[in-house]
């Protein structure tokens, strides 16, 4: 599938650079089935969702909690920038490097005194195999002391991720350590939605993929078929799955990644099944969905595996419709930016 079919334009002052304010004020695009005379959309706001939603429905969202994995450094006279995105071991990552012409095998890198890595390999795209001189708890200490919220490249700050983002880039959710990237669907939610859906005889369930900052890499390739996924660690609680295959309405999912994980872990009769481990599934346009009937998402980046994953759930042609609808409406764009609703066409 040839990538320039997930392309479209978007103008900088789209991107949100803070969220909205209360989180669950954000607008929400609803995106149905398109009509005689009705192009299927709808416009709302997060706090309309219960309203959206049914008693017997369950919605999924993910636990995982995001780790100040941005760390500024040293190697030797020259600066360096590292985002880790997946733990090898509790002192061994790999990270993305800035610039990673930097750094050779072997070399040092200091980051505070005390709080070291050594490169331990290169790979591409910038990639490259940190071990730390801390472990274990002690790194995770050092990281919440040294480093810097991820955030995505798109959100421009005068340096890295400031105080704000602290609170601002991490779900009510946030429980288990790992992600460098935030589940950003889920960034919207507040007791009082959470209160509201529960009132509306809505189910909640929970699951855990911890997202790498691979996410924000473009598709270099022309072909999707040459992609290369990162794989991403999560786990499938045997309560999860018991509550989803029993619901009596339909399997809601709160972002991408909740989609991802669910379908990866789905049976081929359609029933999810508990999981843990890695996941590097792609989903492009052909792809039978086996579990998930309605995905909450933020608006993606073109020509990303996450635009091409919506795409293949609502239909390209209804998706580029949708983002043409949200840039004349004036919504606000990515990972800080207003979200939609969308409806299982495939």
């Amino acid at each position: 599938m040839n990538v320039d079919d997930f392309d479209f334009d978007l103008p900088r002052e789209c991107i949100a650079q803070r969220p909205a304010v209360p989180k669950d004020s954000a607008r929400l695009l609803e995106v149905g089935r398109a009509a005689d005379g009705d192009d299927g959309l709808r416009d709302h706001t997060v706090r309309d969702l219960p309203d959206l939603l049914g008693a017997g429905d369950i919605v999924v969202f993910n636990d995982t909690r995001v780790i100040p994995a941005r760390l500024a450094g040293r190697c030797g006279p020259a600066r360096v920038e590292v985002t880790l995105h997946r733990r090898i071991d509790p002192a061994v990552w790999l990270a993305f490097a800035r610039p990673a012409r930097k750094l050779h095998v072997g070399d040092r890198v200091d980051f505070a005194p005390g709080f070291a890595a050594r490169v331990a390999a290169k790979g591409a795209d910038g990639e490259v195999t940190l071990a730390f001189t801390r472990a274990g708890g002690d790194l995770m200490a050092a990281l919440e002391r040294h480093g810097f919220m991820p955030l995505p490249p798109y959100i421009k700050r005068p340096g890295l991720a400031d105080a704000r983002d602290r609170q601002d880039y991490q779900t009510m959710f946030a429980e288990k350590d790992g992600a460098v990237a935030a589940p950003t669907a889920a960034l919207h939610f507040t007791p009082g939605l959470m209160a509201a859906l529960e009132a509306r005889g809505v189910e909640t369930a929970f699951l855990t993929l911890h997202v790498g900052a691979g996410t924000f890499l473009p598709v270099r390739v022309q072909d999707t078929d040459d992609h290369r996924m990162h794989p991403e660690s999560g786990e499938v609680p045997a309560e999860t799955a018991e509550a989803v295959n029993a619901a009596a309405g339909r399997i809601v999912a709160v972002g991408s990644t909740v989609l991802r994980l669910l379908e990866a872990a789905a049976a081929e009769d359609g029933r999810l099944r508990p999981f843990a481990g890695d996941t590097d599934i792609f989903i492009t346009p052909g792809y039978r969905f086996r579990i998930v009937d309605v995905l909450l998402t933020n608006f993606h980046l073109p020509r990303t595996t996450l635009f091409m994953l919506v795409c293949a759930f609502a239909g390209t042609a209804p998706m580029k419709r949708a983002y043409e609808h949200a840039k004349r409406e004036g919504y606000r764009f990515y990972s800080y930016g207003d979200c939609c609703l969308l409806e299982r066409t495939s």
